[in-house]
């Protein structure tokens, strides 16, 4: 369990990410009233004790949680709008493909529910200027998983300072079968999802990772174990 002012302070950023998310308009956008929006995220509030992890540091680029909202309630299109970076909205070009053509790789696997945690977030500073394909290599050895589209916007939807110039990041988890990559990138000031080939490395730009996820379903089963 966590000490009872970190526990505090969880509960307190959890509380703030809701509230985030309730005035972009994620109800709205997921066809649901508030209140049940609400209420399908809520329990996971009681799971910040057990499992949230990792340092807030936006500079070094660590974060101990944010909420995702799955892409099967928002679409990956409307929640990259919904993204504010100093006061510019997101916006996806993925062109030739479609957001809905990526989908998570074997080895990710994605909790139930509307929601879940993102726990033990990192930006990927070290795997800058590093080819993607190294990078899911050197991600998966650290016993750490990459990061998916909806994660990575979930990250930038309530940390949006997260995305820095010198250092976007490069979402592996999600992928369509061929050598295309996406990642997150500033494109004239203004939040992009975009994608970049496998093989090639950026020095602005990085591989995110989490430390495992979380979901109501999943953390009832371990505590019942």
């Amino acid at each position: 369990m966590l000490p009872k002012n970190k526990a505090s302070a969880r509960l307190k950023e959890f509380d703030r990410q809701v509230e985030n998310l309730l005035q972009k308009g994620y109800p709205q956008a997921a066809g649901i009233s508030t209140t049940e929006f609400f209420e399908r995220i809520k329990p996971l509030r009681a799971r910040l004790g057990n499992v949230a992890a990792g340092e807030l540091d936006i500079e070094k680029g660590r974060l101990p949680f944010v909420i995702v909202v799955k892409s099967n309630f928002v679409p990956v299109e409307t929640a990259m709008q919904l993204v504010e970076w100093a006061g510019k909205k997101g916006f996806t070009n993925l062109y030739p493909v479609k957001p809905e053509d990526f989908q998570p790789i074997a080895d990710v696997k994605i909790p139930d529910g509307i929601a879940y945690l993102l726990v033990d977030i990192d930006r990927g500073k070290k795997n800058l200027d590093i080819a993607p394909a190294d990078a899911l290599k050197r991600i998966q050895r650290a016993n750490r998983s990459p990061l998916t589209i909806d994660e990575g916007i979930a990250v930038i939807t309530h940390y949006p300072e997260f995305l820095k110039k010198n250092n976007c990041f490069s979402l592996l988890g999600s992928r369509r079968g061929d050598l295309r990559v996406p990642a997150l990138w500033l494109s004239e000031n203004k939040p992009k999802l975009g994608w970049c080939w496998n093989g090639n490395s950026h020095p602005w730009l990085g591989s995110a990772s989490c430390a495992k996820r979380v979901g109501i379903t999943d953390q009832i089963r371990l505590e019942a174990a």
